[in-house]
């Protein structure tokens, strides 16, 4: 896979490059979990199983959608084409991305020169006589929101592990018949969600927390779907 070239987006220096729709499916093929945020989560439970994965280091968690039962395994990609009705915004952002100046409350747009979906033949222009072209606007917008619901997500994320809300599983999947652990994730625990005191659960409402957590829990029959796609495809 050829390696990333993430450069600062500028007018002139990329005057003619043109970014085609898509999914970088070369990335994807590998990720058998991606970052979701909050927002989508209703979306992402139609298509793809949830889960929590715990960064042991800092301690915190940190939502995802599974597309595959082990690391490097994307059930979703087949012949080079994305199969799902949907994708996760943390990877329909690919090949533009934000970047913190380290100095300032300022983010910079860069972009992965070397993705296929970057070119200068096919796809929509990012500037026209030097100035900023609607899509790129609108790509830009899609990047800042992403940044502002990473940050609702980790708060959100934060409250359930407050209240210990996430607790570990192992997922069984029946697949062909073999039963095949899946470990080191973390859901959300129901029958302690349904143990929270009256004061607590007007707290998760008042958030706008109860949306997210129906959806996560809702998300998580998808395993079956899967374990099924990995029987067809084995």
């Amino acid at each position: 896979m050829a390696e990333q070239q993430v450069q600062p987006l500028h007018n002139e220096k990329h005057a003619n490059t043109k970014i085609q729709n898509g999914i970088n499916v070369e990335f994807m093929k590998t990720q058998h979990l991606v970052p979701v945020v909050a927002h989508e989560f209703a979306r992402v439970a139609n298509e793809f199983p949830m889960s929590f994965v715990k960064n042991n280091e800092a301690g915190t968690f940190q939502a995802v959608a599974m597309f595959g039962l082990e690391p490097g395994e994307n059930l979703f990609v087949e012949d080079g084409k994305w199969t799902a009705a949907f994708a996760p915004m943390a990877s329909t952002r690919y090949p533009l991305g934000l970047v913190k100046h380290p100095d300032q409350d300022q983010y910079g747009i860069v972009i992965d020169e070397a993705s296929s979906l970057v070119g200068e033949e096919e796809g929509n222009a990012l500037f026209e006589n030097g100035e900023e072209t609607d899509y790129l606007k609108r790509r830009k917008e899609a990047l800042v929101s992403f940044i502002e619901f990473s940050q609702v997500t980790e708060a959100f994320t934060k409250f359930l592990a407050d209240k210990e809300l996430l607790i570990a599983q192992t997922l069984t999947v029946d697949i062909k018949g073999e039963k095949k652990d899946i470990n080191g994730i973390y859901l959300i625990d129901e029958k302690k969600l349904n143990e929270l005191s009256d004061a607590d659960f007007l707290e998760l409402r008042k958030r706008g927390y109860l949306a997210p957590i129906y959806s996560f829990l809702t998300s998580t029959h998808q395993v079956a779907r899967l374990a099924r796609l990995k029987a067809k495809q084995a």
